[in-house]
């Protein structure tokens, strides 16, 4: 009989062992549920009108934003061209999926705006359905404040990605620039084009590779391409540069 007490004792300890261990598995199973519940696999939305890709994504929990527009050859305006995360990514309910729309087939000429004031420049573009880019000013007395210089894509050009022009703008010789346009250098002989980048105080690092036909570097590589003569560029076409960003030219041998 004085051994109950011990026996009652180890007994209830047993309970109060087993039923803290029951919490703890439903604690964890509860946490696994609520995580795992919360998560769900992004969808292709590649080839769907946005509505229906704005939908789908809504139905499961995820947010669509519209982050680029494009032209395509392929795909009908309106429709996905990309997507990010990519599909059957796993994530958290409420994630934020980027998408990229076609504009359907370029059908429009890009307007030469060369020597227009700035203002005028942007309302023709616009006309045409197009939008300003990336703007610089660089300090140039022989033209009037807020003429435009040069633009990117160049005039009359068919074939662009954006519907947007990046434009370089005359500003007073003595306001400090605030970049540049990045010129579209294929086909320069390399002195030429590293005197048009110097003219500015940027510095240009070269390489030079054997012509192919399936192109270099960056860019495809357009013939006839003259030994000599710049083949890729780093940055792209319309980026924005600065005195201290360096610039790489693929020269043809």
């Amino acid at each position: 009989m004085k051994h109950r007490p011990v026996a009652n004792f180890f007994h209830v300890a047993s309970l109060l062992m087993l039923l803290v261990a029951v919490a703890m598995l439903s604690a964890i199973a509860t946490m696994h549920f609520a995580i795992h519940g919360a998560e769900v696999q992004v969808p292709a939305l590649y080839g769907m009108t946005v509505a229906e890709a704005r939908s789908l994504a809504a139905g499961l929990g995820l947010n669509l934003n519209v982050d680029n527009r494009y032209y395509s050859g392929d795909v009908a305006a309106g429709h996905i061209l990309s997507q990010s995360p990519a599909p059957g990514t796993v994530v958290r309910r409420e994630w934020r999926v980027r998408v990229a729309e076609s504009l359907g087939p370029q059908k429009v000429e890009v307007p030469d705006t060369v020597g227009n004031e700035e203002r005028v420049a942007a309302l023709e573009l616009r006309r045409v359905g197009l939008e300003v880019g990336a703007t610089a000013r660089l300090p140039y007395g022989m033209a009037a404040e807020g003429t435009v210089l040069a633009q990117d894509p160049p005039p009359h050009m068919q074939g662009i990605a954006q519907p947007s022009i990046n434009l370089l703008v005359a500003a007073p010789d003595d306001e400090a620039p605030d970049g540049y346009v990045m010129p579209d250098l294929t086909g320069w002989p390399l002195a030429g084009a590293q005197t048009v980048l110097a003219r500015v105080g940027i510095k240009t690092v070269t390489s030079k590779v054997e012509e192919t036909a399936a192109g270099t570097g960056d860019a495809p590589l357009r013939f006839p391409a003259k030994p000599g003569s710049v083949t890729a560029q780093q940055p792209m076409p319309g980026a924005r540069v600065y005195q201290n960003t360096p610039v790489r030219l693929t020269v043809a041998k």
